[in-house]
């Protein structure tokens, strides 16, 4: 009887998933086709727990004084913009494209406000210069105690320096390769990708040139920090789900996260003059 009700259970969600599916393609053609406004408002609802998803991610990075449903504001511009933007012939989920918007817009908001002290900026650029110039003369990642020497600094102020960076820094791996579409936002460079049927081959090899080098400059970095990257980009944990898998602080996973995207920060930097 309880397997009849749970494939009975299964289907009703099957159905209902069906339901809205064809919900949404016919409010998309609503508005793309007709530009009807009242379509436009309705996908803006549905897709809007998105742009919570998003906002709770980011606010779990930044101070405690940056209010959550601030950054629930700034985003729903981003969405907005993407429904607005949205192409329907491409082979691209909206979803993909949207979460891409809709950070770029709250990390916009967020830097216009310039609340990041400019001394954790500078900090911020001595430790990627630091990684930089280390690396190049080690041909290894540095360790902290070498990165603190180089800047003249004990371990310890290197450590407060690192969470003072993560509690304000807006840099996230996925900006790496990034650029500015027409109207100046910042978009994934997956999101200036051609039609399929007509592929602009010089943009598909700079693309795959960047991603390579990233990808190789992420082989380099140390295991732990390594495995930091890949839960928070790959699998999408939370700064506090990664420390419960690795059994350290909500903190010390931000450290190292900070770490991580300094360090390829430096390494894409300086090969791009080499």
């Amino acid at each position: 009887m309880r397997a009849v009700t749970l494939g009975l259970d299964r289907r009703e969600r099957t159905l209902e998933t069906n339901v809205k599916a064809i919900e949404l393609r016919d409010l998309w053609r609503r508005y793309k086709s007709d530009g009807d406004a009242r379509a436009r408002e309705r996908l803006v609802v549905a897709f809007s727990p998105l742009v919570k998803y998003v906002a709770g991610r980011m606010a779990s990075s930044l101070p405690p004084h940056v209010d959550e449903a601030d950054l629930i504001s700034y985003g729903l511009g981003g969405l907005i913009s993407a429904i607005e933007r949205f192409d329907l012939s491409r082979e691209i989920k909206f979803e993909t494209y949207a979460i891409t918007r809709i950070k770029g817009s709250i990390i916009d908001e967020l830097r216009s406000l310039d609340w990041v002290p400019r001394s954790v900026r500078a900090r911020a650029r001595e430790i990627e210069r630091a990684n930089a110039k280390l690396e190049h003369r080690l041909q290894r990642a540095p360790t902290d105690d070498e990165v603190a020497g180089e800047l003249g600094i004990t371990p310890d102020e290197l450590r407060d320096s690192l969470i003072a960076i993560s509690h304000s820094s807006l840099v996230a791996l996925d900006e790496m390769w990034s650029s500015s579409d027409s109207s100046g936002d910042q978009i994934s460079l997956l999101d200036t990708l051609e039609d399929p049927g007509a592929p602009d081959p010089a943009q598909a090899l700079d693309m795959g040139d960047v991603k390579d080098r990233i990808a190789d400059a992420i082989a380099r970095i140390p295991e732990r920090e390594k495995l930091v990257i890949a839960l928070y980009y790959y699998e999408n944990l939370t700064l506090r789900e990664i420390g419960e898998v690795l059994g350290v602080t909500e903190s010390r996973v931000s450290q190292l996260h900070t770490k991580a995207v300094l360090r390829l920060r430096s390494r894409m930097q300086s090969d791009s003059f080499d």
